[in-house]
């Protein structure tokens, strides 16, 4: 059985917002894989106010970061109720999108898409994922 390990590394969003003087958050539902890879837990979390979507899937990314697998950065674009997360593969990365696990995949991209797709007030209503603007097969 496929085991999950988290790690925690800062990989930042391509475009960052702006840092405003008020340090305005908001609380969102993140979901991530438990260990097994067989469901998405919900845990409430503060993410800032002026960026709340792109700052909950970098948190979700963030995990996912592994010794041989590691993205440098991402985007999300939300447009018509339908977000498209976009990522960029560190160079350092030993291993592709293509090369994860179906427990690593459903870890990532479960659970950013349960995580966008839940939290009503984003009003996203499905989740594209690209890598350098080329849609994902998985």
């Amino acid at each position: 059985m496929a085991q999950l390990r988290a790690r925690t590394t800062k990989i930042e969003p391509l475009e960052a917002a702006p840092k405003t003087e008020t340090s305005k958050t908001v609380n969102v539902t993140l979901y991530t894989s438990d260990t097994q890879c067989q469901e998405l837990i919900p845990q409430k979390v503060e993410v800032p106010a002026t960026e709340p979507v792109a700052s909950a899937v970098g948190k979700i990314v963030a995990e996912r970061d592994t010794a041989d697998f590691s993205l440098s950065g991402y985007r999300v674009n939300v447009k018509n109720g339908v977000a498209t997360v976009d990522l960029r593969l560190s160079p350092q990365s030993k291993r592709q999108i293509a090369s994860l696990s179906s427990c690593e995949q459903f870890a990532l991209f479960g659970s950013v898409r349960k995580t966008l797709m839940s939290n009503s007030q984003w009003k996203i209503k499905d989740v594209r994922f690209t890598e350098k603007g080329e849609e994902i097969v998985l």
